[in-house]
């Protein structure tokens, strides 16, 4: 008999009560190390003063109007993000698919709006992931995604991420724009690199067609930038965000420049729930944390620790584990971790040594913790990861782990 809730997901058999900045306690009184992060969404971590108080006092006073009204605290949001960003508008939704199918949507209707209605098709990148949707399913590309859900959504051409000659031989008079994720998450961490962010703004500016970059998930401070393009001194004409910029609650963004933003006229373009009082207090909250003074700066010196203490352990064990992957600079908080046994046995004993982590394509483990965590706790996911290891592949010379361990005690 089924379930009343849908068995749409593979969940292990934990319930949570509560959390306190990187730790989470189940009702029995168990304590996990969150290097998950709720899929790196859990920006400031759990129960975070500052969110949790604007959250409930938001609440208290109205919740949900609809977009038929002035929001005041969405015009606040848009107005900092544009302040701190490349962008000249904001628009607001509720996930990161949505912002996606916003983002092509956009991109494509500005093609249409100067003259050139025949651009529609996208070019994407092998590995992608952009949603769930089936247009984004369509963008993402994977069959295994696909299965089932009929035929794709047409528009979307796929070439391998850093392959420039493949790119330009996808462009053609159709093209409308190139759809990127700096650093793809759900693949296994890999970076797209600034010289190549370089090269396809370079190439969209010589065809005509737009730059969207899919920051979803590496966005919102992820690599100590407020924006992952930022690396690259790059501006793109559209951003998609979501997942960290409400710290937990539901919202998504695209940002753009006017030239882009203005072809979104009334009724082409809409959303019940996207931008309301509640989730855009949260989004306040949240980057009244990030644009503090020298925050994503500690950010940028926590992932140092956290790559460090990860290269410390391939050293010790590599056996076990063979690489670490991320932003070219190892800066920030979205790490990969490829393994030589099955990521999911290695989840399955980092989760018995209370440590949460999320698997990705090519036997990666996605190490992204709370923004908010600290060097004493990066060092300590380190230590488990070892032990971790240890459960699956008992070492001859124990001495191997002690580097590790010692430097997470210390």
């Amino acid at each position: 008999m089924i379930p009343a809730l849908m068995p749409t997901y593979n969940r292990a058999d934990l319930a949570f009560e509560r959390g306190d900045g990187a730790w989470l306690y189940t009702a029995a009184g168990r304590r996990f190390l969150d290097f998950g992060a709720g899929i790196a969404t859990s920006s400031l971590g759990h129960n975070h003063p500052h969110l949790v108080a604007a959250i409930a006092e938001q609440a208290g006073r109205v919740m949900h109007v609809s977009n038929l009204y002035r929001v005041p605290q969405a015009e606040r949001l848009a107005a900092r993000l544009v302040e701190a960003s490349f962008a000249d508008s904001v628009f607001f939704c509720n996930s990161g698919a949505e912002a996606n199918e916003g983002m092509v949507k956009l991109m494509r209707r500005a093609q249409a709006a100067t003259g050139h209605a025949e651009r529609t098709r996208i070019v994407c990148f092998d590995g992608a992931f952009h949603g769930r949707t089936l247009a984004m399913l369509s963008a993402t590309g994977n069959p295994k995604y696909l299965s089932g859900f009929g035929e794709p959504a047409p528009g979307f051409d796929h070439v391998p991420l850093g392959n420039m000659n493949a790119v330009r031989d996808a462009i053609g008079p159709t093209t409308a724009a190139i759809m990127v994720e700096p650093i793809q998450g759900e693949s296994g961490v890999n970076d797209a690199g600034p010289r190549f962010l370089r090269e396809l703004r370079a190439a969209a500016d010589e065809f005509g067609l737009l730059l969207g970059l899919d920051e979803v998930q590496c966005g919102m401070g992820r690599t100590g930038r407020l924006f992952a393009h930022e690396w690259a001194e790059v501006r793109p004409d559209v951003v998609s965000t979501a997942k960290g910029i409400g710290g937990g609650f539901p919202l998504g963004a695209i940002l753009a420049t006017e030239a882009v933003a203005r072809h979104l006229t009334p009724g082409s373009h809409g959303t019940t729930f996207g931008g309301n009082p509640l989730a855009c207090a949260a989004g306040n909250a949240v980057l009244d944390v990030l644009l503090a003074p020298g925050f994503l700066d500690g950010v940028q010196a926590r992932g140092r620790t956290l790559a460090a203490a990860l290269e410390r352990l391939i050293a010790a064990r590599p056996d076990v584990y063979e690489g670490v992957r991320g932003h070219e600079s190892a800066a920030g908080l979205m790490i990969g971790l490829r393994c030589r046994l099955p990521v999911a046995d290695l989840q399955e004993a980092a989760l018995q040594e209370e440590l949460l982590v999320v698997t990705a394509g090519d036997n990666v483990l996605r190490i992204i913790p709370p923004l908010v965590v600290s060097d004493a706790e990066c060092l300590e996911a380190a230590d488990r990861l070892a032990r971790a290891a240890e459960r699956l592949a008992p070492t001859q010379d124990r001495r191997s782990a002690e580097p590790v361990r010692e430097m997470a005690a210390s």
